[in-house]
């Protein structure tokens, strides 16, 4: 098939360091292309990929801080990709809403997978305009907020399985990995580690926006905490060392999360997972097996306790079995396939 693929515009493909969508992309981008299609990803030019690259603009929105209206940017690279969607068998937007307007008004299949929440009053009514339009979601729980759009699949995400190996290093911490903010919990992840008298390496993004959060609470905290390491942002080649490194990732999210990609890195090292029961977890944790779903802290403090009578080598054959990127990428070629059958046409009733 002749699939475009659409990113978002804030990291490179695949992200330098910290990122989500943007890794995803490129996980399902490269899978697709080893399997024979023909894929063009719409990306910034500093990404690197085997698909043929159409830059939208020359490096990531992150790395511009000139950039005043990302907004613009966007709309701009709606209309490109609308100028060359007759050279594809389906077009596969991962930017949210921007394209729903326009490419509701032709005839060349198109999904859009919502990579975020959706409980928001403004996105509730956005997406509710559009209920013809056929969206992907990133777990069932993600589609709570708005049940009845048309939504045609969910596709759990998947990483390449060779990226993250499980490495021979001893465990010796609990890990926290991701982007410090309230709705991540780093703080609990502080407590639940200390409780449970474990040393926590966290290796994490800290946005502008939550530096503020940082410098006033988590800061302080480690500081005060010699058993508490900050890392700061980690790249895909040193995450297989940390990650297997730990005795457990700790994860004590307050927020619905529609995935948590970080869950299935861990995995994929062959380390057990210690979940709040919020979003998506339940159906990416499998409890009991590839780690312990739990309703607060005095739970995840006694889940760390248990942790190690968890099977480490089954924790990545699970991880094999369920989040691979080729089992994502044969999920959305199903999509596609769908997509782009003819709708059968009603005949006429004649007497």
């Amino acid at each position: 098939m002749r699939i475009a693929q659409i990113s978002p515009l804030f990291e490179a493909v695949p992200p330098k360091l910290y990122g989500g969508t943007e890794r995803v992309v490129a996980s399902l981008t490269e899978e697709m292309v080893a399997m024979g299609h023909d894929v063009t990803l719409f990306a910034s030019g500093d990404s690197i990929t085997s698909a043929t690259l159409a830059p939208m603009r020359d490096q990531a929105l992150r790395l511009d801080p000139s950039v005043r209206d990302w907004i613009a940017i966007y709309y701009r690279m709606v209309e490109l990709i609308y100028r060359r969607k007759d050279e594809f068998d389906v077009l596969h937007f991962h930017i949210d809403y921007f394209p729903l307007s326009l490419f509701s008004r032709q005839k060349v299949p198109f999904v859009t997978t919502l990579h975020g929440r959706l409980d928001l009053p403004e996105y509730v009514d956005t997406y509710r305009s559009f209920s013809q339009a056929p969206f992907v979601s990133i777990s069932d729980s993600q589609r709570q907020p708005i049940p009845h759009l048309n939504w045609v699949r969910t596709v759990l995400h998947g990483i390449p399985a060779g990226l993250l190996t499980p490495q021979p290093v001893k465990q010796d911490y609990a890990a926290f990995l991701g982007r410090i903010s309230p709705e991540k919990g780093v703080d609990r992840a502080i407590r639940i580690a200390g409780r449970a008298g474990l040393k926590l390496k966290i290796a994490a993004k800290v946005d502008n926006a939550d530096k503020e959060y940082y410098d006033a609470l988590i800061k302080p905290l480690i500081r005060d905490n010699p058993d508490v390491e900050f890392i700061g942002e980690i790249n895909d080649a040193q995450k297989p060392d940390f990650l297997s490194g730990a005795h457990a990732l700790i994860f004590p999210i307050a927020w619905p999360e529609p995935f948590g990609l970080v869950m299935i890195e861990a995995m994929a090292c062959g380390t057990p997972v210690i979940a709040f029961n919020c979003g998506s977890v339940p159906e990416v944790i499998d409890h009991g097996v590839t780690g312990f779903i739990v309703d607060g802290i005095d739970a995840a403090v006694a889940a760390v306790g248990n942790v190690h009578k968890l099977d480490r080598g089954r924790v990545r054959a699970t991880f094999d079995r369920r989040f691979t990127a080729r089992r994502m990428a044969e999920d959305y070629v199903d999509v596609y396939e769908s997509l782009a059958q003819p709708v059968p046409r009603l005949r006429a009733v004649t007497a």
